[in-house]
Order: structure tokens, then sequence, then C-alpha cells
């Protein structure tokens, strides 16, 4: 029987033999893992990503050979991305919950450690759900299902969203060049070119207003940010921060800059802004306007650098913002998301049928039949085509491509939804339009 060492030698012999066989170098890195060689083994997994980048086996076997050596963050980035896919094994979930639990992030560990032992209850472990405080005396215990036990007994901890890895970028969003450039000279450009914006004194950080009529493409563009910089993306909705106990919506705002700030560089998104930050003499109650402040105070970074974090917001109701928000080193670019004009239109129209059965699509008609509809509008156009199409191809067993005709056919029955949003910000346009904040709308309504 071979010992470990005639083991390796035969292994590595056999990889030299075979340099692009993904399976036999497999063999050989868990075979130095085994041995406590995690730096050999490291640079194995390492190779056979590069011939086979998106197996997960490969993956999650990198992951053990990062964590012999310590090396938690980096595990951790790649088990963030794997975990996010769809259909991943039970262990993946185990995994990750235990090397979130040793970087202390306890409460994304609980959920990835209900989601593993939901799909296998036979990895349920004793000792990490004590350390999670799933098995603590919840009378007793400091953590108490994963999350700190706050000063007010009736005042518990809100789960915080999970982060992502965005795999989209700028070439995936139609249209919107202008917002593009804005976010490069913003965001992009601090990123990809530090001294340069050192050299002038400023830093990376700061924020971004977006809004305009919904269905645009701003949350898509948020997410594309991150991706074109390859950051971690934290989308916030209203439901992750406000909560019915007093002082827990403001701690929970608080948490979620802090995590954005322990995974820097990130992109931090919020959604309908103004239902967060609406106007504080709109206000009857105290609790909202401290929620307000708490909001100013991490924007401004009082206490903590918000240095590498990248603050982006969407709104389709500018005018409920408190203007507060609006000065220096806050969102202190405000930027106009109309509906896609015809170019963008045939370019969301494109990406829409991408890798579709298409056939000879006149993308400029279509576009010019398309005129004030949203990027929500036109994919709602291409569903409607495509589930019509499905319905033929049921009835004849054939499956047939789309063309020009079936999205005409589509867009007499789609309405635009974005002639009811222009009908309010008209008004605004013309009677509040402090500062000019909405000449754009004028110049786009043409008043």
């Amino acid at each position: 029987m071979l010992n470990s060492e005639d083991k390796l030698r035969g292994l590595r012999e056999a990889v030299r033999l075979s340099p692009e066989n993904v399976p036999i170098r497999e063999l050989l890195a868990n075979a130095l893992l085994e041995q406590g060689k995690g730096e050999e083994s490291e640079r194995e997994f390492l190779q056979a990503l590069r011939l086979n980048p998106e197996n997960t086996q490969l993956k999650v076997g990198l992951v053990r050979a990062l964590l012999q050596q310590n090396k938690f963050e980096p595990a951790l980035a790649i088990l963030d991305d794997v975990s996010s896919r769809p259909d991943q094994p039970a262990s993946v979930h185990f995994l990750h919950a235990t090397v979130l639990r040793r970087t202390g992030s306890i409460e994304r560990a609980v959920k990835s450690y209900k989601k593993a032992i939901a799909a296998e209850p036979a990895l349920a472990d004793e000792e990490l759900a004590r350390e999670l405080g799933l098995k603590a005396d919840t009378r007793l215990s400091e953590v108490v299902e994963g999350k700190i036990r706050s000063v007010t007994e009736e005042s518990p901890s809100t789960s915080l969203p999970d982060l992502e890895r965005p795999r989209v970028s700028f070439q995936d969003v139609g249209g919107m060049d202008h917002v593009k450039e804005e976010i490069r000279m913003k965001i992009i450009g601090p990123m990809t070119h530090p001294e340069l914006y050192a050299a002038y004194g400023k830093a990376i950080g700061g924020g971004i207003l977006m809004y305009g009529p919904p269905g645009c493409g701003k949350t898509h563009l948020a997410r594309a940010t991150a991706g074109e910089v390859q950051a971690y993306f934290l989308a916030v909705g209203i439901s992750d921060v406000l909560d019915m106990w007093i002082g827990q919506s403001e701690k929970n705002l608080h948490e979620l800059f802090q995590q954005a700030r322990d995974h820097k560089p990130c992109v931090l998104f919020f959604d309908e802004v103004d239902a967060l930050g609406a106007a504080r003499s709109d206000m009857r109650h105290s609790a909202s306007r401290h929620l307000i402040n708490q909001f100013l105070s991490e924007l401004d970074g009082v206490q903590y650098s918000n240095e590498g974090v990248l603050v982006l917001a969407a709104t389709n109701a500018p005018w409920h913002l408190d203007a507060a928000f609006r000065r220096p080193g806050r969102f202190d670019r405000v930027l106009f998301v109309p509906p896609p004009d015809a170019q963008a239109r045939e370019s969301i129209l494109r990406i829409l049928c991408r890798q579709k059965p298409v056939s000879d699509l006149d993308y400029v008609r279509l576009s010019g039949l398309t005129e004030h509809y949203s990027g929500a509008d036109l994919k709602a156009v291409v569903d409607l085509a495509i589930e019509q199409k499905l319905r033929e191809a049921i009835k004849e067993g054939l499956p047939k491509p789309l063309g020009t005709k079936d999205l005409t056919a589509a867009v007499k029955t789609v309405k635009p939804s974005t002639k009811e949003w222009f009908s309010s910000a008209r008004n605004y346009a013309l009677y509040s339009n402090q500062g000019g904040i909405y000449d754009d709308i004028i110049r786009y309504l043409k008043l």
C-alpha cells in the first residue's frame, strides 16, 4: 500500500504529464490538504480553477486550503459568492456559517446555518449552534438567535440584508450615458484612479441621488455600479430600517452603514429613500426626526470614516426628501433618470432579447413605437410577446423565433407607465424648483 509521500509523488507526476486534467489536479490538491500542506494545496486549486472557473467543488476546496492557513477574509469572499448562487448543497451553507462565525458576522452566520440544517438536518452542530446563540438560555445569554441583546428587552435587533457581488456591469445597462458618466466621476474614478484623486485631495466616498419615474433602471444601475468596480453591493429597503420600537430604526441604520464600512469597497444603495428621509417639517413624531438626524450623521461620517463606502439612493418623489440630504458631502449629486430615449430603448430591447430565439428584429422600428416607455415597460412587452409565442409553440409542437410582428402586437397591449409620474413632476418643476433642482424635468418636458 502506498504511503502518503508516494501517493503525492504519483499525483504530481500525473499532473506533470497531463497538466490540463482538472480531476487529477483536484486529487493532488485534496491530498496536499489532507497532509496539512495548505499553501501548495491553494496553488493547485487555483490552477484547477483557471481551467474550470465555475466549478463549485474546486472553490470549496480552495476555501478549505485558505482556512488551513487562517486566511479567513479571502475564504469568506469566495463563500459569499458561491452561497449566493441557487441550488448550492447544504455543506456550502454550513461552511459559510462557520467562516462567518470566525469573522464575527454572527447574524449572517445564523442565516447560513439555518439554511444548511433545513436542507440537511444531519449537519446540525451543537457547538456551533451554541456559539450562534441557537442553543442558549435566552434569559441569560448575550447572544440570542445570532443577535446581541439590546439594552431594552423589548427591542430585538433586525436581521441585516445580505451582501452581494453583482455580476452585471454598465454594458448590461442600456442608455443612461449621462448618468453613467456622473457615476464614473463620483464613484468609479476614485476607485480605479485613487492616486489622481488623492493628488487633488478628493476622498473616496460620497453620495449620488437618482430620481425619476419608476421602472427606469435606477436599481439596476446601482447594482451595475458595484459590478463595474467589483465592490460589494448592499441593497437597503424600507423594511430593513424601520422598526416599531423607539430607537431601533436608528440602530438598524447604523448597523447597515457599519456593515458597508466593514466590507469596503461597498456600494450602499437605498431604494425609496424618501420614505426614510422625508422632510422633517412634514413630520409629526419626534422619532421620525431622530431617524433623519441619524441618517445625516451616518452620511457625514461623524464618528466613523466612510472612506470606500459609496452611497447611492433612488427615489420616485425627490420633492418629499429633506433638503439637508442634498448638502455637500451627502447626496451632493442629484441625477434625473428619465425614460430611455430612442437609442437607449433600442439598446434595452437588444439586451432583453439577448440569448432568445429571434428572427430579424427591427429594433429601430420597435424603438420608435415605444416612446415614453420605461425599461420595465419594455421588459413587459418582451415578456408578453414570449408568452404568446409559447402558446403557439405548445399548440403546434414547434418553437418559432420572435419577430418584429410579435413585439409590435405586444406594444399595443402594454401602455407606458411614466406619464402619470410626469403629471405630478410637472407641477413641482414649475412651482417648487428652488435652486433649479428640477431643471432637468423642465428640459425633458420642454416647458
